[in-house]
């Protein structure tokens, strides 16, 4: 390791004893596109950015190890030139975002629902805890683990639990080939049909339906595979739904767009309005939704869906009941301006299922890793 790097994680040690003894919270940050995701906070903040660069890339072993503050678009330039990806697809939600700051946030993109979430890739991680200590967990190659897979706690976490220096991921090789097909379809008829090929051996990846809660709308799915699995796999679709198939640029952009949540259904948020997602288990049908603001957006075969509506405490309390009801939860993901930032952002922990063991576990975990608080900024609570 270089000596500016040696220096880079004595600083980070520096800032956090001085925060235990202080007892002052620091807000990790790495490019900030994200800084709007979870609940906000005025801490001083820990900037990973100075902790930089790829460590090792084994294409043949399908491993990537980097430090936290490597931008994300460096990590993915390195991986296609070797024709492999993050299979997760990561939004970047800006040009500045790193790879710390992707685990941390845990949010994947559209190839989430056939290839896995961002954890499931996550195989090593090194880190700072509360005490300044440098400790690794996990490894480059997939095992089973005993006791807690910190590794795996990491994504998600959003700095509350630790500060991430680097972390090995596994990658995959892109797609041989890949086709798009859109069709006018009512919502409950594409989570039917999505929810019937999901447990057939077709090469589908990714799915997005958009259109009014009551009305048909606009559904597009993603084929990606070997080239004759694809082309095998189109046919038989449009015996169901009687698709066209989109221009592989179109079809490139619209993928991206909606990974990024540059879309209509994502963009033009109203000042009192709120983005909110609703994470469902996969044989959920269509919800009864009333007050929307504009289209409705359902990724992940409707495991994922995500709702404008107004911001107020008691359309998210509607949301997190309907949420509930069927055995998910509900976030608001994105506010207006004017919504109060305060504002409880998620689904806290009290009001899901099995709330009192996973308390239980999550105050453990906080009392090993971080008993100062010095992570302890409640973006996530």
């Amino acid at each position: 390791m270089s000596q500016s790097n040696n220096m880079n994680i004595d600083l980070f040690r520096e800032q956090i004893l001085a925060a235990a003894k202080n007892k002052t919270p620091l807000s990790i940050e790495g490019g900030g596109t994200k800084s709007w995701y979870g609940n906000p906070n005025s801490f001083a903040k820990l900037d990973t950015r100075p902790y930089s660069g790829i460590l090792e890339y084994q294409p043949e072993e399908l491993v990537i190890t980097a430090r936290t503050g490597t931008p994300l678009k460096e990590i993915e330039a390195a991986l296609a030139e070797k024709n492999q990806v993050l299979a997760f697809e990561p939004p970047h939600f800006g040009d500045t975002a790193t790879f710390g700051g992707a685990i941390a946030a845990g949010l994947a993109g559209p190839g989430r629902i056939s290839l896995g979430n961002l954890r499931d890739f996550v195989l090593g991680a090194r880190i700072l805890d509360g005490k300044g200590q440098d400790l690794s967990f996990g490894g480059k190659v997939m095992k089973n683990v005993a006791g807690y897979d910190v590794s795996r706690l990491l994504p998600g976490s959003m700095g509350t639990l630790s500060l991430l220096l680097e972390a090995s991921v596994k990658v995959l090789p892109k797609p041989a080939a890949t086709a798009t097909l859109r069709c006018q379809i009512s919502q409950e008829k594409a989570l039917r049909v999505l929810n019937e090929w999901a447990g057939q051996p077709l090469p589908l990846s990714a799915s997005c339906w958009i259109g009014k809660p009551r009305q048909d709308g606009e559904l597009t799915i993603r084929l990606a595979g070997a080239l004759a699995a694809v082309k095998a796999a189109i046919p038989l679709m449009n015996a169901a739904i009687d698709a066209i198939e989109v221009d592989s640029t179109i079809a490139q952009a619209f993928w991206n767009d909606l990974r990024e949540q540059r879309l209509a259904v994502f963009t033009n948020l109203d000042s009192v309005d709120t983005l909110y997602r609703l994470a469902l288990p996969a044989a959920c049908g269509p919800l009864a939704i009333e007050n929307t603001v504009g289209d409705i957006a359902l990724e992940w075969h409707g495991q994922q869906r995500w709702i404008k509506a107004t911001g107020d405490d008691a359309t998210f309390a509607s949301f997190k009941a309907l949420a509930h009801t069927h055995g998910g939860h509900a976030t608001r993901f994105k506010q207006g301006s004017s919504v109060d930032p305060s504002k409880q952002r998620f689904t806290l922990l009290s009001e899901q299922a099995h709330s009192t063991a996973l308390e239980a576990v999550q105050a453990r975990l906080r009392a090993a890793f971080d008993p100062a608080g010095v992570f302890a900024t409640s973006r996530l609570p």
